[in-house]
């Protein structure tokens, strides 16, 4: 009996909609890195990306716990001497929550170059599902397992 290795191009990724409203980040943002990966399929093979797309959308009702809105902050340096600038998660999720939801999810995916290939699969809106929708990708809506089926 041989081992299974998948190859590149070998198996056509599924679109999945996942609404984000009410979800604590830490844990959706886990079960996304997970499907864009391909873990959740039987033919998952480490070195090829055989992961699926993931649409996110209502990414500003996302929940976080305990007092993480005013004590977690996210740093960001310009590259010149002392422009080191920190903003709290109240502040990124009423600005930018696409950004609040690609940081936590690049966090949890491979720092290589087949990890940054796995995020551009990841389709972040802030609000519900654009007019245009995603009809002709047939994508379908994904309910993710909270934390204590996990």
């Amino acid at each position: 009996m041989r081992t299974y290795s998948a190859k590149p191009g070998e198996n056509a990724p599924r679109w999945f909609i996942v609404d984000a409203e009410g979800k604590t980040l830490g844990r959706m943002a886990s079960e996304i890195a997970r499907i864009l990966q391909g873990k959740h399929k039987p033919e998952y093979t480490p070195h090829v990306d055989v992961g699926d797309y993931v649409v996110l959308v209502n990414a500003a009702k996302v929940h976080l716990t305990g007092d993480k809105l005013d004590k977690k902050l996210y740093h960001h340096h310009s590259g010149w001497m002392g422009n080191l600038t920190s903003t709290s998660a109240r502040t990124m999720l009423e600005r930018k929550p696409d950004e609040l939801l690609r940081i936590a999810v690049r966090g949890m995916l491979p720092k290589t170059k087949l990890g940054k290939g796995m995020l551009r699969k990841l389709k972040i809106h802030a609000g519900p599902c654009p007019s245009h929708g995603y009809t002709a990708q047939k994508a379908e809506p994904l309910e993710l397992r909270t934390g204590k089926e996990i």
